[in-house]
């Protein structure tokens, strides 16, 4: 019996082996990339003996959601190819023409009078990373076959190039491909709104709900063909588009340079070391630098220039440990005052400098940027630039500063001693960005929007600015940013951040995971009682639902454990405030808050069942 039954078994895995070569073969005849389908094809006859590849190139669609599209390239429905890209801007072509013909709904709802039928404009931006081109120019055909006016940018630029550019032209859309600092197998597709489709305050602000689950719907739609990998419907454009000149580019980098204050802030004498990690933020980064009057330089010449393989680092993302190890090295070379570090499409900015208390090269955590940012932003009046106000008029509306819930609470205290307003919102930009009257707004990930009336979205390039304005101008007093730090401390706590990250292999662990979190709640963490539980699947009369658990303690702690939007992640968000009257006990401070970190992380690490990790 136990033959029969391992003969049936061993029948049905050559069947379901036998139907996953069956499929692989049609998208394989009908993939536009030679390159794609040869890897099919080998993919296809190592099946037979090894499945596994071939499974999970077809195990389901990749999803579009608010963050677009994002996975390793390779052929099949689950990767990023042509295939998928074509069907991708074939549904957000479709969404836009339906845009075009329908009224204007704001991020609540309301809709307004029906609006005249238009033809939608759309500009469309690539990084370095493989296949961005190949995929932005298709994308390109395809919106412009739509009857879509399109415009393509002329070379690999950041990604706040193209979030400018979509205000700019006064687009409908933007779409920006790119995996940001993902690893280099991954590619992705992002995905903005603008222009006469959504209310102003959306204006070239990535998607959110129901954008996302519409032009998915679309997506599916194009994608229901007889056989699989089929993309012969969708019409695709020979010419039609206009290949953006040097004046966007331009027209960036001087609005940018112009958000220095040199009035205020004049002091220049700094010695900057950047590094783009080999993306495409190198030439952008140092011409608004140099524009607004910072020209001591210096590049790391291992990663200024954009290579796909991304070769001196293990993972192109300079929150990663290692990322930044040759910009230190060449800052205690030339004796840098900064190290400032964008990732390979230019949306974040890292920053590091020379801790006066260890004498070591220190990268700055989020958080604590945001901090900096915050507070050198109230020195200048609470907003940057005359972008602000173009008329160049003094702008009297009250700034209002935002970060995501997962971020410090130290921001809303910096808000609230200078009057200002501050709002909390979910994770990601696509909500900090659409806060009304927003002037500042970041999130711990080393995402900082500066400037909001130029770029709705995380700009790595003028936070960069504004650092090194407020580095300098510390210099030339004596101070330093860690001086700042302390500054804050003293007045609102210590404020020490830390964040865990837990990969799954199966997406139904997190499930389970967060099911244990509900069931069984915790109840303190380093001791200090729960206070405040809050299940943010059920939303607030603050902030829409979504998949998350927070808590507060007694004494302040702050824990927040939610699924990562992106990758197949629980992430856990961890903030103690440490008390310090004066700055002798700023050293105990830090060493009790470091301690309570720890204490956090394995009572965080024991809510969730792996006390053995």
């Amino acid at each position: 019996m136990r033959h029969v039954n391992q003969s049936q078994s061993e029948s049905t895995a050559a069947l379901e082996v036998a139907a996953l070569q069956e499929a692989a073969d049609q998208w394989a005849t009908h993939d536009p990339d030679p390159e794609t389908a040869a890897q099919l094809r080998a993919m296809i006859a190592a099946a037979l003996t090894d499945p596994v590849e071939l499974a999970d190139s077809f195990a389901g669609d990749l999803q579009f959601g608010t963050a677009g599209l994002r996975a390793a390239m390779g052929p099949g429905p689950n990767r990023m190819n042509k295939v998928v890209v074509r069907r991708a801007a074939a549904g957000v072509a479709a969404h836009l023409l339906a845009l075009a013909d329908a009224p204007l709904t704001d991020d609540a709802g309301t809709s307004s009078a029906p609006q005249p039928t238009y033809q939608p404009r759309a500009v469309v931006g690539f990084d370095a990373r493989y296949n961005s081109a190949a995929f932005a120019q298709e994308t390109a055909a395809i919106l412009t076959a739509a009857g879509i006016e399109t415009f393509l940018m002329p070379t690999p630029l950041p990604t706040p190039v193209l979030a400018f550019a979509v205000r700019a032209l006064k687009c409908e859309a933007g779409i920006m491909v790119t995996a940001s600092h993902n690893p280099r197998q991954d590619n992705g597709y992002k995905v903005y709104l603008g222009g006469r489709a959504v209310a102003p305050e959306a204006r070239g602000v990535q998607i959110v709900a129901p954008h996302d689950s519409l032009i998915a719907g679309h997506i599916a739609a194009v994608a229901k063909t007889p056989e699989l990998g089929d993309t012969s419907a969708i019409d695709m454009a020979s010419d039609g588009w206009t290949v953006i000149g040097a004046e966007v580019l331009e027209d960036y980098k001087k609005t940018i340079a112009a958000l220095a204050d040199t009035d205020a802030f004049p002091a220049r004498e700094l010695r900057i070391v950047h590094t783009s990690l080999h993306g495409v933020g190198h030439e952008t980064a140092l011409a608004v630098l140099n524009a607004a009057g910072f020209t001591d330089i210096h590049a790391v010449p291992e990663q200024s220039s954009p290579d796909p393989d991304f070769p001196t680092v293990s993972f192109p993302n300079p929150e990663e440990p290692g990322a930044m190890d040759l910009a230190f090295a060449l800052a205690e070379k030339v004796g840098a005052d900064i190290v400032l570090a964008n990732d390979p499409d230019a949306d974040r900015a890292a920053v590091g400098a020379l801790d006066p208390a260890t004498g070591q090269w220190h990268q700055l955590h989020g958080d604590q940027v945001g901090a900096l940012l915050g507070a050198h932003l109230v020195a200048r009046g609470g907003r940057a630039g005359v972008a602000a106000n173009p008329a160049g008029a003094k702008n009297t509306s009250k700034p209002v500063f935002a970060n995501s819930i997962v971020s410090s609470r130290l921001l809303a205290k910096i808000a609230a001693k200078a009057g200002y307003d501050h709002v909390q919102t979910l994770t990601g930009f696509k909500w900090i960005s659409r806060v009304p009257s927003l002037t500042f707004g970041y999130e711990e990930a080393l995402g900082y929007c500066v400037a909001p009336e130029v770029v709705r979205d995380k700009d790595g390039i003028s936070a960069g600015l504004l650092l090194a304005e407020m580095a300098a101008g510390l210099k030339s007093v004596g101070r330093t940013l860690f001086d700042v730090l302390d500054d804050l401390a003293l007045e609102h706590g210590l404020h020490s951040s830390n964040q865990i990250s837990i990969r799954v292999e199966e997406l139904s662990d997190i499930t389970e995971m967060m099911a244990r979190l509900r069931a069984q709640p915790p109840v303190s963490f380093d001791g200090s009682s729960v206070a405040q539980l809050t299940d943010l699947s059920v939303g607030t009369k603050d902030l829409p639902a979504t998949d998350g658990m927070s808590y507060l303690t007694e004494n302040g702690t702050r824990v927040i454990i939610r699924p990562s939007g992106t990758e197949p992640k629980l992430k856990c968000y961890l903030e103690v405030i440490v008390p310090a009257a004066g700055t002798d006990e700023l050293t105990a401070a830090r060493e009790e808050a470091q301690r309570a970190l720890a204490a956090v992380v394995l009572d965080v690490k024991a809510a969730l069942g792996l006390e053995s990790l």
